[in-house]
């Protein structure tokens, strides 16, 4: 069955190219123009993967994704935006999107963050063992793709997510951020250090709010990142 994308961008010309593009790789291919009528579709279709535009009539794609996120927290999102100043990036990020391309971009890079984030979120799927990893309060189920600590879940993206098991996989070990990106991301053409610290800094804000205080990711400075706990 092929895998499903939506595509949310009030720009025609732009949906028409990427539909083209998706389905000469055998994707199935939504269209929505506008933020609200993505949401909606969002209801009435099961999807693998979100392409979605900041700038939007009646509901902005910063908006839109935030409220992804509050109901999927898994499905992986590739932000389009005109803007390529590095705060936006960034802000981008926080509101729970896995990767940012700046307009106007090549089809072809486009297409290949696409296979990434879908082979990320497909190993997860097929290929992680049943069986739970345990680090200190931590419980991770890596086929349910769920994580609480002492009970109390947490809600994490993909990226975050995948990042988690890496640091976990090998406590105490010092990942530095382009490993990290090599290991999550699958890629290394478009390496981005500040996509890293924006995802660690993320994830390290909502297990400190669970764990009132304590640190569990690490930062070891001008080398890289750990879990010690």
């Amino acid at each position: 069955m092929a895998e499903a994308i939506l595509i949310i961008d009030d720009d025609k010309d732009i949906t028409k190219l990427l539909r083209i593009y998706l389905e000469a790789e055998h994707y199935e291919v939504h269209l929505a123009h506008d933020g609200e009528e993505g949401l909606n579709m969002l209801k009435r279709h099961s999807v693998d993967l979100i392409i979605l535009d900041v700038m939007m009539p009646k509901k902005d794609g910063i908006l839109v994704c935030r409220e992804i996120r509050q109901d999927n927290q898994t499905v992986p999102i590739l932000m389009l935006s005109a803007k390529a100043e590095d705060m936006d990036k960034i802000f981008g990020l926080t509101t729970g999107a896995d990767d940012y391309l700046i307009k106007p971009f090549n089809p072809l890079e486009l297409i290949a963050r696409v296979k990434a984030l879908l082979r990320r979120s497909g190993y997860l799927k097929s290929n992680s063992p049943k069986e739970g990893l345990i680090y200190g309060p931590l419980v991770i189920n890596k086929q349910n793709h769920t994580v609480s600590i002492d009970d109390t879940p947490l809600k994490l993206t993909s990226i975050e997510f995948d990042i988690l098991c890496l640091l976990c996989s090998k406590p105490g070990r010092v990942f530095s951020s382009e490993d990290i990106f090599q290991l999550v991301w699958n890629e290394q053409e478009i390496y981005s250090s500040k996509t890293v610290m924006v995802h660690i800094s993320n994830l390290r804000a909502k297990l400190d709010r669970v764990l009132k205080g304590e640190k569990m990711i690490v930062t070891v400075w001008g080398v890289g990142y750990k879990i010690d706990y």
